[in-house]
């Protein structure tokens, strides 16, 4: 029986939560998951996903309604799987040059194509047409103007105006 429990705010050293267990489903073990990523591999059958506490196995997954219906090995019954609501579920980073990671973008600082400062991204915001980067002035930019992302360096190509929108 995973003892996983309800996981801390800190992951595990070098990993990244793309996901957490919510309440549990019927009585054999089976537990929704929310995931965090659009990564639905995470979820393959054999998939282990850590923890603060134990590694978790995954069984079989299946869709429903937007969240993943989850068995995990071990997990035989609806107490045990109960035990998990909440829990976090960490993944190593996946290796993709082409795509722009919220983690390597919050913290990183902006610039323009020609060098012009725009300050640090604190945050980004998930938005039906395109993610948008919040920066400390609280400007906007949406990801489809993001160049690069190198050395914690975010290089955009805005269009005219995008930062004069309070003149």
């Amino acid at each position: 029986m995973p003892a996983a429990g309800p996981s801390s705010s800190t992951p595990p050293s070098g990993l990244l939560e793309v996901g957490r267990i919510g309440r549990a489903h019927g009585v054999k073990g089976e537990v929704y998951v929310s995931l965090s990523t659009d990564r639905a591999d995470r979820l393959g059958a054999g998939s282990v996903l850590q923890t603060t506490g134990k590694p978790l196995t995954v069984v079989s997954a299946k869709e429903s309604n937007g969240r993943w219906l989850v068995w995990f090995e071990g997990v035989a019954d609806r107490t045990v799987a109960e035990r998990l609501t909440g829990t976090a579920l960490y993944a190593a980073p996946v290796d993709d040059p082409d795509a722009l990671w919220v983690h390597d973008l919050i913290g990183a600082t902006v610039v323009e194509v020609d060098g012009t400062p725009r300050g640090t991204c604190t945050a980004v915001l998930a938005n039906p047409a395109h993610d948008i980067l919040e920066l400390e002035s609280g400007a906007l930019v949406p990801v489809i103007f993001v160049v690069s992302n190198e050395g914690g360096v975010v290089t955009i190509d805005p269009p005219d105006g995008l930062f004069n929108l309070d003149d």
